[in-house]
């Protein structure tokens, strides 16, 4: 395999004919879609500009404007739901998961474009453009935040994207309302994990709330504040918080994840000025690691 070539004989073998066959928008048939698939992961794993991704993928303008297309249109997700769905059957998908977000620094390149800075935006249909670009002001300026669901062994299962000073705890029921592991056979998919794991950002009676309803196991600790409170209030505060202490250190996946996914440049730093086309890049490398374990 070359310094260039990512994808191996068989991983390309599993998701060649999951690519479309052409443009929705018409036109020719696509030619041959690896080199421009080992384009676009080449153009995000060194962090480079689009146009200087090597003339032997093809030409930067068709590279870049293909992971455009195949970013609105759902192609990475729906290449990553069928290796979601394939994991679970072969039983390589720990249903243990844990959340967490990593704040990541918005180059100047991709903070040109107007915005709507205070618009609402809830992030449920992660192919549409919000309206703030994903884009928000932190500490350390324009940044913006990858939200993860992971499995029990930090395999991605919910990729989406934020603005860089929004809370993890609102997004919370939005990770978990993408969850959905198509199963090979009759059954409807599965949406509910055994237990989730979380920081302290996730701690509020909302998900708490949320996640005894549906029978799933909660690991994630109280901070101080909350519980002062709630001394305070005496018998009103309600019960103290309980959780594996022991179980809690499996959240390190989602960390060493994060990691993980920061070998990409084109994500560590995010150049790209739609969050629709970051994501993309944040799901085409949750493909990859993937294809790694099956």
């Amino acid at each position: 395999m070359s310094r260039t070539q990512v994808l191996s004989d068989v991983a390309w073998a599993r998701i060649e004919p999951l690519m479309p066959k052409a443009s929705p928008k018409g036109g020719r048939p696509f030619s041959d879609h690896r080199p421009i698939v080992e384009g676009i992961i080449w153009r995000f794993r060194t962090g480079s500009p689009w146009r200087d991704v090597p003339a032997e993928f093809g030409p930067w303008q068709t590279v870049w404007r293909r992971h455009s297309e195949l970013s609105k249109d759902g192609t990475w997700d729906r290449i990553h739901a069928e290796l979601l769905a394939d994991a679970d059957t072969a039983g390589e998908l720990v249903w243990d998961v844990s959340v967490d977000s990593t704040v990541n620094r918005a180059h100047q390149h991709a903070t040109n474009l107007p915005r709507d800075t205070g618009a609402e935006s809830n992030y449920r249909n992660p192919r549409e453009e919000p309206p703030d670009h994903a884009i928000g002001r932190s500490r350390g300026g324009l940044s913006t935040k990858i939200h993860h669901l992971v499995d029990g062994k930090g395999g991605p299962l919910v990729v989406l994207v934020g603005p860089g000073q929004a809370g993890d705890a609102p997004m919370f029921p939005i990770l978990m309302s993408h969850l959905r592991v198509a199963r090979r056979g009759p059954g409807r998919p599965r949406t509910r994990p055994d237990r989730v794991r979380g920081d302290k950002a996730y701690s509020s009676r909302a998900i708490r709330q949320h996640l005894r309803d549906r029978d799933i196991v909660s690991v994630i600790p109280e901070p101080s504040d909350q519980q002062g409170h709630r001394k305070r209030r005496g018998s009103r505060g309600g019960r103290p918080v309980t959780y594996d202490r022991h179980d809690y250190k499996g959240r390190n996946v989602v960390e060493r994840g994060f990691n993980e996914d920061k070998q990409w440049r084109g994500l560590a730093t995010r150049y790209d000025k739609l969050a629709r086309n970051y994501r993309g890049g944040a799901v085409l490398r949750a493909i990859t690691i993937w294809l790694k374990r099956l």
